[in-house]
């Protein structure tokens, strides 16, 4: 293995090296050997990680930030998280690092026969990991970046997020030193969504394994993050990928997207024949299940996924995977001795709009 490419791994050759990836990227290597529809890119593991924190005085910088801070001192842990987040951001990331960067991110824009293409990058812990620890939504993903030197830029953010105020807190409360808890930042293809959404494998209004939930909306899914629309939801039979219910929302009246000019995400209004109309049709739902289905088959367990459609594609291929995880409220229920058994409570709209919170903005 030569020095540069210790930097940077494919997501097709994730397996194995969860410790230099972190779990998501891990996951992605999964879900493309299942076989399921991934967007393209690679992984920035945790040896570029550790080979910028080994330079200059890093190290002691924020040890010196974090010396005797009280996990429960919001003012104190807000203002040591402002210190070390401006120290990493305001470093130029060695050549060699940058360099592997350059030339996995040239190699994904010819695979995808665009110049400069756009990704986003999604922070990917390898705290996430340890026994015990939960860091769900406290790092953070950009969307929509274009160009080598916006890339690096949202890397360092990335590497950055591991301090921010609810990771030092949560890092300090469960023990957790600094020096294992390493970021891998997944570089991946960006989907110019008509329509995005999340699936449960399982119905997370009651737990019933024998369902499929969907829901989704027009356009990238920040919508749906924000509060601004309410998704479109369905219920599809697990074993006979049959639509069972439908319930069509009439608040679709905006839509986030991308404007060309300024590669940002913006807002527009929804046209009115678009509003009150399904923004998938039967076809594509019965995919998106039957790809629910199979991720779950193969991971042995009920899954939370989230899934976009391309508009620059056509069906099936059009059909992608961002993301899959385990499902967590009802599958640990299971779990647990019958004694211990309690009925959750469950809020579906909230399950949802916190899963597409953390998923598609990192944000909580």
């Amino acid at each position: 293995m030569t020095r540069k490419n210790i930097y940077i791994l494919s997501f097709e050759d994730c397996a194995g090296a969860l410790a230099r990836v972190g779990s998501k990227n891990a996951n992605l290597c999964k879900l493309m050997g299942f076989g399921v529809r991934v967007p393209p890119g690679f992984a920035v593991t945790t040896d570029a990680y550790i080979k910028f924190f080994t330079m200059g005085d890093f190290k002691e910088k924020i040890q010196q930030a974090l010396s005797g801070i009280d996990p429960n001192n919001p003012s104190a842990i807000n203002k040591a998280s402002k210190i070390i987040r401006q120290e990493i951001e305001k470093t130029t990331i060695p050549k060699e690092i940058s360099e592997a960067i350059m030339v996995a991110y040239e190699k994904l824009s010819k695979e995808c026969g665009v110049i400069d293409v756009s990704v986003s990058t999604r922070s990917s812990g390898t705290s996430e990991d340890l026994p015990g620890a939960s860091f769900a939504g406290q790092y953070e993903t950009y969307l929509w970046i274009r160009g080598f030197d916006k890339l690096l830029e949202k890397i360092l953010k990335c590497w950055s997020s591991l301090f921010t105020p609810r990771a030092i807190a949560y890092r300090i409360k469960m023990g957790i030193e600094n020096e294992k808890a390493l970021m891998s930042v997944g570089v991946q293809k960006m989907v110019n969504s008509k329509a995005a959404g999340v699936m449960f494998t399982l119905n997370p209004l009651n737990g019933d394994a024998s369902k499929i939930l969907l829901e989704g909306s027009w356009g990238l899914g920040e919508t749906i993050v924000s509060g601004t629309v309410t998704p479109d939801r369905w219920v599809v039979d697990k074993g006979t990928l049959k639509i069972l219910e439908r319930n069509i929302s009439p608040r679709k009246e905006v839509e986030c997207t991308i404007d060309p000019k300024t590669d940002t995400c913006i807002n527009v209004k929804v046209e009115a024949k678009r509003r009150n109309i399904s923004c998938l049709c039967d076809e594509v739902i019965i995919e998106l299940a039957r790809q629910g289905k199979h991720i779950e088959q193969s991971f042995r367990r009920a899954q939370d996924i989230e899934w976009a459609i391309d508009k620059d594609g056509s069906f099936p291929d059009n059909v992608y995977i961002m993301q899959a995880r385990p499902e967590t409220v009802w599958s640990s229920r299971k779990e647990k001795p019958k004694a211990e058994v309690k009925k959750p409570k469950v809020d579906v709209k909230k399950d949802t709009y916190e899963y597409m919170l953390h998923v598609l903005t990192g944000k909580k």
